[in-house]
């Protein structure tokens, strides 16, 4: 099998937190392999490790909120991607809101989106979450630099690797 880090060293993309409510159990976590995938219908794919308790709380779930975070917002990508759910209530100490069907949103994200999932991908390690985008907002009303994987490349991840 090839590697594919000498492509993948090469791209910056946006890491988001996802987070998801399911029979009263919130969880939340640091994305880095998500995009939209159509435009027409717009639908927006994210891909959950199976290590992750989100994944697990997810399984459950008919929404997950995608949030975009602005790129200094570490601390709250820290909190996310370094924590596990296992050990921490990632949503103590962090406002937050229900969204669309108690879906959770974090107020400090510029922008957020909640979506149905429509389908559910086994990719190996990770599972894709088709979502299908019900509520939109941009709180900045314009353009921002978001948090990418070079800006996440330090925090090592909450949930155990194999």
């Amino acid at each position: 099998m090839t590697d594919l880090d000498p492509f993948i060293d090469l791209i910056d993309c946006p890491v988001y937190v996802v987070t998801v409510e399911a029979g009263g159990e919130r969880a939340g976590c640091l994305v880095g392999f998500a995009s939209q995938c159509s435009i027409r219908p717009a639908r927006f794919v994210v891909w959950l490790s199976k290590a992750n308790r989100t994944y697990r709380v997810a399984l459950r779930a008919e929404r997950l909120t995608v949030h975009g975070l602005r790129r200094d917002q570490d601390r709250l990508a820290r909190l996310f991607g370094g924590e596990t759910g296992d050990r921490t209530d990632k949503f103590t100490g962090v406002a937050w809101h229900p969204g669309p069907a108690g879906s959770p949103v974090l107020d400090e994200a510029p922008v957020w989106f909640v979506g149905l999932v429509e389908n559910r991908i086994d990719g190996g390690d990770h599972v894709g979450f088709l979502l299908a985008p019900e509520a939109a907002e941009n709180v900045v009303g314009g353009r921002t630099t978001l948090l990418s994987l070079k800006d996440a490349h330090g925090i090592s991840p909450g949930h155990p690797v194999d």
